[in-house]
């Protein structure tokens, strides 16, 4: 193998990497984010059901458990736009997918791609790169701390293939 060849198979193989930590940094954020927007929807529906009690109980034992409830249920939708939980659930998705397969890619580039010439390694490399930076520009900024659990669960090797392993 040529060195241009070579040097395209070590730029696939980080490409990879990169592709790896960057969808399941996005699946990380994607179930933290359906798990919050449950909560941002069921919290306020039970305490404003709360908070509508006091049409059936008179007791002044209930009014600030009752006024608290409506306060919650009142500042909930805003507390969730404020902190910008209203994030697509689907462009996430979207751009996990994107990743992986993209992640793919690359691996197959570098592996089964090498047996090819240099001419065609490199234009399938220069595709992947140009869906790369497609997947770049339409991706929604991922939380820091989605990087550094997705760091730790590639490194626990989470995402290692025992089949491939046994067979190198």
């Amino acid at each position: 193998m040529d060195q241009r060849a070579q040097q395209i198979v070590n730029e696939s193989k980080r490409q990879e990497e990169s592709c790896l930590y960057t969808s399941t940094a996005l699946f990380s954020w994607q179930k933290e984010v359906r798990v919050f927007r449950v909560a941002f929807i069921v919290v306020p529906i039970v305490c404003s059901s709360f908070a509508s009690a006091r049409i059936f109980v008179r007791d002044p034992y209930f009014d600030w458990p009752i006024a608290i409830a409506a306060l919650i249920a009142g500042l909930f939708p805003a507390i969730f736009k404020a902190l910008d939980l209203d994030v697509s659930l689907k462009s996430i998705a979207d751009s996990a997918n994107r990743f992986k397969t993209l992640q793919d890619g690359f691996r197959q580039a570098s592996l089964i791609g090498a047996t090819r010439t240099t001419e065609e390694l490199e234009e399938e490399f220069k595709a992947l790169m140009q869906r790369m930076d497609d997947a770049r520009s339409a991706n929604p900024t991922i939380p820091e701390r989605h990087f550094a659990k997705a760091q730790k669960k590639v490194k626990k090797g989470d995402y290692k293939f025992d089949s491939v392993e046994a067979s190198s």
